[in-house]
This record gives structure tokens, sequence and C-alpha cells, in this order.
């Protein structure tokens, strides 16, 4: 079957996983209502395409903290790779890398920090983290993001407890025993309740800003008043992100989070925005409503998927071809020249 959309990949995906990873993978919190609202939203959204404008020549370059990136599509942080692919995450850096294009490791990632480097030495790659109850855990895994040439530090802000995802409850979900969290091991034998700390405050901010010279960016922002205390507390950046829906369930959709956040930061901050992102128009939406860049979650994965590597640079071949086209539908031959104007929301 020629995979023409990121959909195609998400049947395959769908069909070939395993049930116990594809729910994992799928899993939204409670009734999945804000899950599907992330992909919903951004029907409502529609264009003000410009006609008679020269997109004979299409730049869709731009820059992360001063990074160049061929396009705007990032691979957020997400856990477990290896139940989508044997290689798991280091196929996923290498991905990236072949494209040009930023990736986020998580934590919860099951190939170590060291691996990920190694298996595409010239990568762009940020560090996502989780602040563990047990801080010298954490502290020791930011040092070693630094040391190993990661290039930007990512808070998860949005959970200080799991979401409730009723289909791992049901599956009664578990890394399969020859699975690792390769960066945790043996991390735990002091907690005994759950590892994650509910206690972080945006203090902590401060805490980690002595711990590196990492840019820090925060995950998991959705309203003003919380943009305004990122950029109080010195981060360089911020994600828009729900947690693809998997923490609070009846949360906004990111994309309409976005314009109150990009509104409240007025420019002294990057913005970025995962969540829901499904096709290159998608994508463009985000950038006319005030994202920098966006992160792909679900989609990253399905790729991985298919055929590893090369399935996941196929899913970013896809979006960047489908990015391109929608711009150049829409009149803009630059990314510069993408902005509020260029959309509304639908009356619907």
């Amino acid at each position: 079957m020629a995979m023409v959309c990121l959909s195609d990949f998400e049947a395959y995906a769908k069909k070939h996983l395993p049930k116990i990873a594809w729910d994992f993978f799928a899993a939204g919190a409670d009734d999945c209502s804000t899950r599907d609202e992330n992909i919903l939203a951004y029907k409502r959204i529609r264009f003000r395409p410009r006609m008679l404008r020269d997109v004979s020549m299409m730049d869709i370059r731009t820059k992360l903290l001063g990074t160049e990136i061929s396009f705007p599509v990032g691979i957020a942080p997400t856990g477990f790779h290896q139940l989508a692919w044997p290689d798991g995450e280091k196929s996923t850096t290498r991905a990236a890398a072949a494209m040009n294009t930023c990736y986020i490791a998580s934590t919860y990632s099951t190939c170590t920090l060291e691996e990920i480097a190694a298996a595409a030495p010239g990568g762009i790659r940020w560090f996502q983290l989780y602040i563990h109850r047990n801080r010298a855990v954490s502290q020791q895994l930011v040092q070693q993001a630094e040391a190993l040439g990661f290039q930007g530090l990512v808070l998860t802000a949005d959970l200080p407890y799991t979401g409730k995802r009723r289909d791992d409850i049901r599956n009664g979900f578990r890394l399969p025993p020859h699975m690792k969290l390769k960066n945790l091991e043996g991390a735990f034998e002091v907690c005994k309740m759950s590892p994650l700390d509910p206690s972080v405050t945006w203090n902590d901010i401060y805490w980690l800003r002595s711990l590196t010279h990492l840019p820090i960016i925060v995950k998991g922002i959705l309203t003003k008043e919380d943009a305004e205390l990122a950029v109080r507390h010195g981060v360089q950046g911020i994600i828009v992100s729900n947690h693809g829906g998997r923490q609070l369930d009846g949360g906004p959709a990111t994309i309409d989070a976005l314009v109150e956040v990009v509104e409240a930061v007025q420019g002294k901050i990057e913005v970025y925005l995962d969540g829901g992102i499904r096709k290159g128009s998608d994508v463009l939406k985000a950038l006319a409503l005030g994202a920098k860049c966006v992160f792909i979650g679900r989609p990253a994965l399905w790729g991985l998927a298919y055929k590893g590597e090369e399935g996941l640079q196929d899913v970013l071949r896809i979006l960047q071809d489908e990015f391109r086209l929608s711009m150049a539908l829409a009149g803009c031959a630059s990314i510069s020249e993408i902005g509020r104007h260029l959309v509304q929301f639908s009356k619907l």
C-alpha cells in the first residue's frame, strides 16, 4: 500500500502493533475528549489564502533558539519507542538527524542517553525531564544530557500524577520484561510510591538553572497566567501541550490555547506546540497563530511501527511536502510571510 498521508501510517500501526502497545500509544485520559479535540480544533480554522504571489522559490527553514532546522516540525518526547520498533529511540534520533530537525528524547526512553547521542552524533537533540522525588537522579540526568551534547532541556510541567488512561488499566499495561527504562535503571529502589515529584513548583526552575547551562523550555503550558510565569522565571521557550490529551481530560485543544499563550509572552520567548498535528496544513495553521515550530508525538510512533527509521523519515517527509504545498497555495514563499492574517476561525 502506498503511504500517502499520516493516517495511512496510523492504520498500519493499529493493524500491526500488539494491542497493548497500540492502546498505550493511543490512550487519552478518561473519555479522551481532549485527545480528540486536539485534532478536531484544526477543522474549525480556515485559511485566507492570497493569490498571484510569486511562490516559485520556497524557503521553509526556521530556527529553534538560534539553531536552524529544515522545516518547522520536530519530534515530541514520547516514551517506550521499543514498543514500536526494536531499535527504539536510536532509530528516532537517526531519522530526525537525516531530516535535519529536532528530536526531544524522553526521560522514559528505552535506550540510554549515550545510545541516543551515539546513534546520530550531529543531530539536534533536546532532553525532556520529569523531576523525580529522588532529586539526585534528575540532577544526574540533566548533567549527563548536557555532557552528551543535548542542546536544550524540556521540563514537563503537566504530570504531577499520571492521568487515568482506562485502556492501560484494563490491559494491566507494563513494559515487556526485555525492555527497560534505560536512563532510570536502579534509580527507584528508594521510592516505594510514584517516583514523580508532585511538589514541583516554578521555583524549581531556579534549581534547574543552577545545574545546567542548557536553555530551559517548559512543556505543558495552556494559559496566559502560566505563560507569564514562564517568562518571569527566565525560561527560553514554552511548548503549548496537553500531553496528547493524556492528563486532564476537558482541557483545551492546544491550537486553541496557543493564541492566549502567544499574546501573553509578547515575543519575549519562543512558543512551540504539540498535539493534533496530522497534516502539513495543520503546521501552517499553528505557525499562523504564532507557534515557532510544532512537534509530533503519535505520528512519529506510527512511522517507527511501519519501518523504523525509514518509516519515521517518510512521515516527516510527507509533512514537509504537505507544509511546503500548503504554504505555496496560501501565498507564502517563506516562513516570515506566515502570520495571523492567514487564518480565521470558522463560524460553525
